[in-house]
């Protein structure tokens, strides 16, 4: 089962993808890690990405749809792919589709985590921090780390902040996500492929409710 995490900033989608690697056996695509790991590989296409962030640009649709195909191909998918971060655009969802028809695969559902308070996602984000090791997120608010400074999942001591995991970052990320990303909603609508689930409820009732769309349930409107 292939499937896209929907949503702006700060609405969980890396947590819940996480989840489902643990708990399904799928496969995150995060194009964030996957850019970062592609730039330290020496690879051919490792250069290009180097080359490009190096130099201060955004990296093309073109890049991050072959970093995709080129993980794709590999194989090892476990019980499926979420992609994470990807796709932004409209045209990166265009390039998203293409690609797979081409690999013969294809999207099951694009489940979007709606959340409407914007001010709950400039709260979420604002004094979020990572285990370096694990990737387990933490916040100084609803989950500080613990007292001891190890990390609950692995006992890591390295825990690291984002730059822009601040407010008035976090609301220039919004604007963005609104502009160019918000749009799919109604592309992926129109597709008959979207299920949205409250972004806003407490993680694990999350995590139930997307369970719900992969095994085709039907869920009740917030």
């Amino acid at each position: 089962m292939n499937i896209i995490l929907l949503g702006p900033p700060g609405a969980g989608k890396g947590t819940q993808a996480r989840l489902l690697v643990e708990g399904r056996g799928m496969v995150q695509l995060s194009t964030g890690d996957m850019l970062r790991a592609a730039r330290k590989s020496g690879t051919e296409m490792g250069r290009r990405v180097a080359e490009v962030m190096d130099k201060g640009h955004l990296v093309t649709d073109e890049i991050v749809v072959g970093l995709i195909r080129e993980r794709l191909l590999q194989g090892d998918l476990g019980g499926g792919v979420i992609f994470d971060g990807f796709p932004r655009t409209l045209r990166q969802a265009d390039a998203l589709e293409e690609m797979m028809a081409g690999e013969g695969m294809r999207l099951d559902h694009v489940i979007e985590m709606r959340v409407d308070d914007d001010e709950e996602l400039v709260a979420r984000v604002s004094g979020r921090s990572t285990c370096g090791a694990c990737g387990e997120v933490y916040h100084d608010r609803t989950k500080p780390v613990p007292p001891d400074g190890h990390c609950v999942k692995c006992g890591g001591t390295s825990f690291t902040r984002r730059g822009d995991d601040n407010a008035e970052s976090m609301r220039t990320r919004l604007f963005a996500y609104y502009k160019e990303t918000a749009p799919l909603v109604g592309y992926y609508h129109v597709k008959r492929l979207l299920r949205s689930v409250d972004g806003l409820r407490e993680m694990d009732a999350v995590s139930r409710d997307i369970g719900r769309v992969l095994e085709g349930q039907v869920l009740e409107r917030a």
